[in-house]
């Protein structure tokens, strides 16, 4: 009996552990069912908001991508300053060596002090014909980028600018007088054009007189007028204000040569250029992240390279059948002639027009060297003025020819031709202008120009008191 009713004790204790379970089991099921559209809406808003910081994350690394390519654009173009002067010291004479090695440092460490304190504003300020002087304050602009580093990106195309001078102007400028007009470019000149143009200004903004008069507007993507040909046409003031060395000219007018004396720093100086210019032009994209921009940083790139390598090839064949001779300044020359006419339009035109503007730029120069040399009587011992101000000023009406959505020779439509053509013109103009009417008066007030004894026995010890070489 007693085992019986053990046996029957576990079966009812059996079913009562089954029922229960069963009805614990029904009603999980019912919780679970009733709190489904509960767990889903937290599921959905917690997907949201992993997508939200996703999207801000994948931003934030975009525009850090962007902000390092445009510092590292900085440096390479900064790399520039010592081979502006490692060519102008090779293509002058020992005894001037350390004066031009002087000004060189000098126009990047003054300049970069000016544009911070003034010509930033001017440049990108709010105006039509100019900004605003920003006095030391960046907080007037808003930019995607940080500030600082577009500061510093806009720099050293200024420092550029005013380097260019220095050499159409060598081995018989005062000193203190070329710290003057490095003030003069730094606040003034290079910065109110560059507003006109890069910094919203009347030639570049749209529905302006640009747009009324052309119907679009004037294009310069990296500087061959804004930078180049600015500082090309304020050398060709300076150089004509200031006039010839001595000796450059025999008593008939005829023009004789003096030969640099170190063609191993020309050489190294260009290769230099050649190499800082791939921050130049492609880093005036400002941004590597994303298809848009890396296709178009390296289209740039090969247009780039293309034009250098056709404009030496240009201007070593034309000194060759022209002098009878391949020569290698002419040559060195004709491959910043090719840099400096495609930096227009390096965005706009295709690898074979890049050939094109090299080609016409490199053939333009030898002969632009010899007309400012033999016809016009204005000594420019580097040849700054063809290469930068007559090559700046070609490559940006190429563009207008050569563009391949809008130029006269792929649209058969010669609006944009005559916008590049008028504001090349007008920037030549106010380069020329206000470069002459401060070299004038530097020159009646104080005197450009060094004394006699002076140039002849060289600026490095009478102006420096050392010289670059001593053995």
């Amino acid at each position: 009996m007693k085992k019986f009713l053990k046996i029957a004790s576990l079966r009812y204790f059996a079913i009562a552990l089954f029922v229960a379970l069963g009805t614990l089991g029904l009603y999980a099921q019912e919780a679970a069912e009733a709190t489904e559209p509960e767990e889903a809406a937290v599921v959905a808003v917690v997907e949201e908001e992993v997508a939200v910081a996703t999207i801000s994350n994948i931003t934030d690394l975009a525009t850090s991508l962007d902000t390092v390519w445009m510092l590292l654009a900085a440096m390479l173009v900064f790399f520039m300053q010592p081979g502006f002067a490692m060519v102008e010291a090779g293509f002058t004479r020992t005894k001037n060596t350390a004066n031009i090695l002087m000004k060189n440092l000098i126009d990047f460490s003054l300049g970069s002090l000016l544009f911070f304190a003034v010509g930033f504003g001017i440049m990108f300020g709010a105006g039509y014909f100019m900004g605003a002087p920003n006095l030391f304050d960046l907080s007037f602009l808003e930019n995607d980028l940080p500030i600082e580093g577009f500061l510093v990106f806009q720099t050293v195309f200024c420092a550029t600018a005013a380097t260019i001078v220095s050499g159409a102007m060598a081995e018989r400028t005062k000193f203190s007088m070329y710290v003057v007009y490095t003030i003069c470019i730094s606040v003034l000149i290079y910065p109110v054009s560059g507003h006109w143009t890069w910094g919203g200004g009347w030639l570049m903004s749209e529905g302006g007189f640009m747009s009324n008069t052309f119907g679009t507007t004037f294009h310069d993507f990296a500087g061959s007028t804004i930078v180049h040909s600015v500082g090309g046409w304020v050398a060709l003031a300076g150089a004509w204000v200031l006039g010839p060395r001595m000796g450059k000219y025999d008593k008939k007018g005829k023009s004789k040569a003096i030969p640099g004396h170190n063609l191993t720093f020309a050489t190294l100086g260009v290769f230099i250029l050649w190499f800082g210019w791939f921050g130049f032009n492609p880093g005036s994209q400002l941004a590597a992240s994303g298809l848009e921009n890396r296709v178009a940083i390296s289209h740039v790139f090969l247009t780039t390279n293309l034009a250098a390598c056709a404009g030496g090839v240009a201007s070593l064949l034309t000194s060759w059948v022209r002098y009878k001779k391949p020569l290698l300044s002419l040559t060195l020359n004709g491959v910043l002639a090719g840099l400096v006419g495609i930096t227009a339009g390096c965005d706009l035109v295709s690898p074979v027009g890049a050939i094109i503007v090299g080609l016409i730029c490199g053939v333009v120069m030898v002969f632009s060297v010899e007309i400012i040399d033999k016809f016009l009587k204005v000594d420019d011992p580097v040849g700054a003025v063809s290469v930068h101000g007559v090559c700046g000023f070609f490559g940006t009406i190429l563009t207008g020819l050569l563009c391949t959505s809008n130029g006269l020779f792929y649209s058969g439509v010669s609006s944009f031709f005559l916008a590049q053509l008028f504001g090349a013109l007008v920037v030549g103009a106010w380069a020329f202008g206000a470069g002459f009417i401060i070299f004038k008066l530097l020159d009646l007030f104080f005197g450009l120009r060094v004394s006699k004894r002076v140039e002849e026995e060289g600026l490095d010890i009478y102006e420096h008191g050392e010289t670059s070489y001593n053995s």
